[in-house]
């Protein structure tokens, strides 16, 4: 399975009053990491629109366990940790590692697909989102749902 690592960058605009990565940068590299393996696995803007669903997050959270400053080297890892067989409710977790492979951050989301047009979840889910959900690596404490 392939694995979904991105090396940060992080910016200027990135940071808070404080010189530290400010909160909401965090989900908003977790958000375009998301997208990023949604489009590599075939789910683009264009096959949602086509298809007339896309991704919705019932929860978002991010646990800190340590600062990140501009000129950190830092490494997010994305899996999935929880997800139903029909790939209908999942679970997604982003771990932002430093050098040292130490946990600096975790963000976790859940999520179901909805229709775009009815604007209801949907069920059953489109085999391209199966498909492309199964490619997904697994976290170590995979729970199916």
């Amino acid at each position: 399975m392939t694995a979904f690592s991105k090396q940060l960058s992080f910016r200027w605009s990135d940071l808070d009053p404080n010189f530290h990565v400010r909160h909401s940068a965090y989900y908003d590299f977790g958000a375009q990491h998301r997208i990023e393996i949604l489009e590599s696995l075939g789910l683009t803007m264009k096959a949602f629109q086509i298809h007339h669903f896309g991704p919705i997050l019932f929860r978002e959270e991010c646990v800190f366990r340590k600062e990140l400053k501009l000129s950190d080297v830092i490494t997010m890892h994305t899996t999935i940790s929880k997800m139903t067989a029909d790939a209908s409710r999942w679970s997604i977790v982003h771990e932002f590692k430093n050098t040292d492979e130490q946990v600096c951050a975790t963000i976790t989301v859940d999520g179901a697909w909805m229709d775009t047009q009815l604007r209801k979840l949907i069920n059953p889910v489109p085999q391209l989102a199966i498909d492309a959900m199964n490619k997904i690596p697994r976290s170590d404490s995979f729970v199916a749902l």
